[in-house]
């Protein structure tokens, strides 16, 4: 029996014991890391790189690029190093730590996909007003003010779970430090940290559902009074991606951590985890690429700037 005070360590149990299977996980997860890097990257440079893409939407979608590398950073590298080296320690700081730029990320990519609904519902409802609703102080004070925030719950949530007494084991049933699990080999009564998540959590979804809802009543409301097929197609360019980004990221984050405990699972758990943490990264760039003409234009600019050179 050990205490919190005695608790140095943490142990990450990976997707399998199985050298073999460890090999093909950090294989598979390099692959899935780079792809994230390299598509989020794109994006990062092909925005700062094109003066038509110096928007407060483009601006938006750099700063998202940017939380999705540092989000996929936070516990892929680690959860590779784990199969490779079958060191599957990670010390208590550095379990705070990653708990801690979790929360962070994951929030502020929240906070940004409902900026960036606002900012669509600007842009196609209230056009002649845009330069001067979402003006560059504007902007930079909504994304300043989401991280504030952010900072905040984080600190919150981290040290409230850390508050915890870890007596019984030390070994957390997934891949990188998770709240729900570290809740779970705890020997403290948990209730009111769960209560905490789940009346927050209910609230603020709720909240920001109801506002992304909301908007896209509104703007699809607008577009669809568009007499212009090619302009209503512009617009639905933009939108859509939007909207398919904020579903998979609002139903695998809610899933994670506000399920019921009957759902919850060694293989459910480490899934929905998979769903929310490393599958934004990676399908980010791809979906707000696939439909955008503008953005398809800045990156072949780039790479045909890029062989030129």
């Amino acid at each position: 029996m050990v205490n919190q005070s005695s608790v140095t360590e943490f142990v990450l149990m990976g997707f399998s014991d199985d050298p073999d299977l460890q090999i093909l996980h950090s294989m598979m997860f390099l692959i899935v890391y780079i792809t994230a890097l390299i598509g989020n990257s794109l994006i990062i440079t092909a925005v700062a790189a094109d003066r038509n893409l110096h928007s407060p939407m483009y601006y938006f979608l750099v700063n998202l690029s940017i939380l999705d590398i540092c989000s996929i950073s936070t516990t892929v590298p680690k959860s590779i190093a784990v199969s490779l080296t079958n060191n599957k320690v990670i010390s208590f700081a550095g379990c705070v730590t990653q708990t801690f730029l979790i929360i962070i990320f994951v929030g502020g990519e929240l906070a940004l996909l409902t900026i960036m609904a606002y900012d669509r519902y600007v842009a196609i409802c209230h056009p002649l007003q845009y330069r001067l609703i979402m003006n560059w102080n504007a902007c930079i004070q909504m994304v300043a003010i989401s991280f504030v925030l952010n900072l905040i719950h984080a600190v919150l949530e981290t040290s409230l779970t850390f508050r915890l007494d870890f007596c019984k084991s030390n070994v957390i049933g997934q891949y990188f430090c998770d709240i729900p699990q570290l809740q779970k080999i705890s020997c403290t009564d948990t209730k009111f940290n769960e209560t905490l998540i789940l009346v927050s959590g209910f609230f603020l979804d709720s909240f920001i559902f109801a506002f992304i809802f909301a908007s896209y009543t509104y703007i699809f409301s607008a577009v669809m009074k568009i007499p212009s097929v090619q302009s209503r197609h512009k617009v639905f360019s933009t939108c859509i991606p939007h909207l398919a980004v904020f579903s998979l990221f609002i139903i695998t984050a809610v899933f994670s951590y506000m399920r019921p405990k009957s759902l919850s699972t060694p293989v459910v758990d480490l899934l929905s985890a998979v769903l929310y943490t490393i599958l934004p990264p990676v399908l980010n760039p791809i979906i707000y690429s696939f439909r955008n003409k503008d953005l398809q234009k800045a990156l072949r600019s780039l790479k045909s700037n890029h062989f030129t050179t």
